[in-house]
């Protein structure tokens, strides 16, 4: 918990400035509000390499590392194949968005799992960092979708179909779809998953597996 309050804090930080700059209509190439942010610069999902390279350092100068790179790494690949490989099969055979959604909010879950057992210590400390990065951002989702502030936090997703589907359903149930369970199941899987790919590469690089 010690770990993560100052990269949580920074987080934070960067979601209420992002929520300002998306109501003060700033720039759309710092603050986009098209669904899904399009890749604006000002966003925290830019901060899951650099935190997941973080608590993989602390953690292996402090005897923490993983007990095989090779291991943490190929179960992070692991989740991402099966993750992606269910998306795709649900599309191929042209499931209805609304059983590929539940279908692929589980399958992260699923995925998260899998790449946790590779190294337990940094997939613990991701998994707590992702909890208090996107906790706030579902709140904020919550707010903007009821007081319809025109956000990526509160617009519909691209998709036709899945936007027809969402349309006719009050605030909170909106919410539930494209701000609750994507946040907790998606972007945990992105967060912890990420996070471990990248910090257990860079763990190989510092040395410090698991002490005896």
């Amino acid at each position: 918990m010690q770990m993560i309050l100052i990269p949580a804090l920074i987080t934070l930080a960067i979601t209420l400035l992002r929520l300002v700059g998306e109501l003060q209509r700033w720039s759309e190439t710092y603050f986009n509000r098209t669904a899904g942010g399009g890749g604006a610069l000002i966003g925290i999902s830019w901060l899951i390499p650099v935190f997941g390279i973080y608590f993989a350092v602390k953690l292996a100068r402090n005897g923490e590392g993983p007990s095989s790179v090779w291991k943490g790494v190929g179960l992070a690949l692991l989740a991402v194949i099966v993750n992606t490989g269910v998306f795709m099969g649900a599309q191929a055979i042209h499931l209805a968005p609304n059983l590929i959604f539940p279908l692929f909010a589980l399958t992260c879950l699923v995925s998260t799992a899998i790449a946790y057992v590779g190294w337990p210590a940094l997939g613990r400390t991701l998994l707590l960092y992702a909890l208090a990065a996107r906790i706030p951002v579902a709140i904020v989702m919550l707010l903007a979708i009821m007081g319809n502030w025109g956000t990526h936090y509160d617009v519909l997703p691209p998709d036709p179909a899945f936007a027809a589907m969402l349309g006719p359903l009050g605030p909170v149930q909106r919410w539930v779809w494209i701000g609750l369970v994507p946040q907790l199941t998606i972007w945990i899987f992105l967060t912890v998953v990420g996070g471990l790919l990248v910090g257990t590469i860079a763990a190989a690089f510092v040395g410090g597996r698991r002490s005896a």
